[in-house]
């Protein structure tokens, strides 16, 4: 598949629509999309077995329901730009961990404790196993939660690391919520204002969007939490991209 990598660590901050101006999706982009949805549903998301796969270095048991970082790239393509990062002594949460990739990646590149956090126990009690059989276990701690909602609200990490769903609708079922997030992104609206709270000074948070989400609404939603975003890191592929954003508190 041609892809592109554009790193965008030179772009200035920018408010509310995330700096991309793009032309509202026409019904075949509409059609696309809800294609690739029902082939992903079906075959992927509610799948019935459990996969073992190798992706970005790490050997990941994926149960059934929990997202699959081997078909959707956004969470390989994030663990890419983490590789880059020196996160040495610090302390992060990965909020929607999945199979908890994010979370292994983060303690590669040297985080001291990762919190992972996921709505789904199957994804949390997948990524305990999946930080235990990479050799992690005692710097990963993997919990069911929503969002950060059962956190006091204190200062408490480094970094906050979330690659949500992308997209708003009513989710079928608990597989589905890794690609929908509810009308009106409901499911995550909280999570701005949420990760603010348990920020550290100088913290920093890195969420993953596509070209497809609404940036304008979710770009509502930093502003409203205080937070600035710019984008720091992208890929492509055909007709979508996936976009990397820093948020920091000014």
């Amino acid at each position: 598949m041609k892809e592109t990598l554009r790193p965008q660590a030179s772009l200035g901050f920018s408010k509310a629509a995330l700096n991309r101006r793009e032309t509202p999706q026409g019904p075949i982009r509409r059609l696309l999309r809800a294609f690739i949805h029902f082939f992903s549903y079906h075959a992927i998301l509610s799948r019935r077995s459990t996969r073992i796969i190798k992706v970005a270095g790490f050997r990941l048991q994926v149960p059934p329901t929990v997202f699959h970082p081997r078909f959707f790239l956004s969470s390989e393509y994030f663990t890419e730009f983490l590789d880059r990062l020196d996160l040495t002594g610090k302390s992060v949460a990965d909020v929607g961990t999945g199979s908890g990739i994010l979370a292994l990646a983060a303690a590669r590149a040297g985080a001291e404790d990762v919190l992972a956090l996921d709505i789904n126990p199957n994804a949390a009690r997948s990524a305990q196993e999946n930080a235990q059989a990479n050799g992690v276990g005692n710097r990963v701690s993997a919990v069911c939660m929503n969002l950060l909602a059962a956190l006091s609200p204190r200062p408490l990490f480094d970094v906050i690391l979330s690659s949500p769903p992308k997209h708003a609708g009513e989710p079928r079922d608990l597989a589905d919520r890794g690609w929908h997030a509810g009308p009106q992104y409901r499911d995550v609206a909280a999570l701005f204002e949420q990760a603010k709270a348990r920020l550290k000074p100088d913290g920093r948070m890195y969420v993953m969007l596509s070209s497809d989400s609404d940036l304008e609404l979710l770009g509502r939603l930093m502003d409203k939490a205080g937070f600035r975003a710019r984008p720091v890191y992208e890929r492509s592929f055909y007709f979508e991209s996936m976009i990397l954003y820093e948020l920091v508190a000014p």
